[in-house]
């Protein structure tokens, strides 16, 4: 009886051993899924500013042209709001590339995890 109660007891060591392992990834994968939804939570905010910022800018690019036959500086202070529009909306545009350019691939460190939890089974080193 001894053998079976320690080798039961030893299966249920490593069961919860296991659990625990899973458990941890689980919670390491939640991590990364939540940091994925802000990020794009960004990338939509930064698309939506540039969007804005652009169509901005086009509305007063074409008072702009309207405003080109009048007299005095009305035409200098339209391009000038006219290019500070636009350039927001370069910068805003460029911004959200770069987000959306440089995002990790999704669930790296737990995959990165499991990949070290089967060398380790694997008697590899960890």
């Amino acid at each position: 009886m001894d053998t079976q109660t320690g080798l039961l007891g030893s299966a249920r060591r490593a069961l919860a051993v296991a659990l625990e392992i899973a458990h941890t990834r689980l919670q390491l994968a939640s991590t990364e899924l939540e940091e994925e939804r802000l990020r794009l939570t960004q990338l939509v905010l930064w698309a939506a500013l540039a969007v804005f910022l652009l169509f901005v800018g086009v509305v007063l690019t074409a008072l702009l042209v309207v405003v080109l036959v009048w007299d005095d500086h009305r035409e200098l202070a339209l391009a000038l709001l006219s290019a500070g529009f636009l350039g927001g909306a370069a910068l805003a545009g460029f911004t959200w590339l770069r987000k959306a350019r440089s995002k990790p691939p999704l669930l790296a460190a737990t995959l990165a995890e499991l990949e070290r939890d089967r060398e380790a089974l694997r008697g590899g080193k960890t």
